[in-house]
């Protein structure tokens, strides 16, 4: 009966370390790593399109 609490209380203790680890290097800062930076860019004034008239002729043989 008393080593069944002590497996037990030994299986909390190792259950808390690990959450506690877990924790702590989730919290942690990274070294280095990737930075991604977001720009939004604005798009260039089109230049006004040339006005042709195309005149297409077909004939039937």
């Amino acid at each position: 009966m008393i080593r069944t609490g002590l497996v037990a209380l030994g299986a909390i203790v190792v259950f808390a370390v690990g959450i506690a680890l877990g924790e702590a290097l989730h919290d942690a800062p990274s070294s280095g790593g990737t930075q991604t930076l977001v720009r939004t860019l604005q798009p260039l004034p089109l230049a006004p399109a040339a006005r042709e008239t195309i005149t297409v002729t077909v004939q039937k043989p």
